[in-house]
């Protein structure tokens, strides 16, 4: 009766699994609303990454990306919060940062919102006449759909031999 219960529960679970995985990972989020894209060589040498001058708050910045992060699909959302001075190695080197979260699509891919306000610091950023509150860098890291099925897989095939091995002890 047990190891029925296990094998359907295992099945439905690995099932679900599979459909969240195989979701096609959704486009780069759109810009931020009244917002100039930076051309700064570091913010345009990947596809990947993008830098904004903006006058929006952090709340605002955040809600705006995790909306457009989960607008194809309402899949579950992990927002992570990680110190300032990650971002020389999350972003990118010589990266100034006044906060850095990451919104995560878990087993899928991530997106980091690297923001660096210029309030109470040596720095200011205008740009045609227009001073901005701060500059955002966004980061985008998708995966392939190859590589999530084949982890999932993994993932299957480990937590099979884990309840084996316990059913043993």
């Amino acid at each position: 009766m047990f190891k029925k219960l296990l094998i359907v529960l295992l099945f439905s679970f690995s099932v679900l699994l599979f459909i969240y995985v195989s979701f096609p990972s959704p486009e780069f989020p759109s810009q931020l609303p009244n917002s100039i894209q930076s051309s700064e060589p570091a913010d345009v040498e990947t596809p990947f990454r993008r830098g904004y001058y903006t006058n929006l708050t952090r709340e605002e910045i955040i809600a705006h990306y995790k909306k457009e992060f989960n607008k194809s699909r309402n899949l579950y959302t992990l927002r992570l919060n990680y110190p300032p001075e990650e971002a020389q190695t999350i972003i990118r080197d010589q990266t100034k940062s006044t906060f850095l979260e990451e919104l995560v699509h878990p087993l899928r891919e991530s997106l980091y919102i690297n923001g660096f306000e210029s309030e109470g610091t040596i720095y200011e950023f205008k740009i045609d006449e227009v001073i901005w509150q701060q500059k955002v860098i966004i980061k985008y890291v998708p995966s392939s759909v190859f590589t999530r099925i084949f982890v999932s897989m993994l993932t299957l095939v480990s937590i099979y031999i884990l309840v084996r091995e316990y059913k043993d002890v």
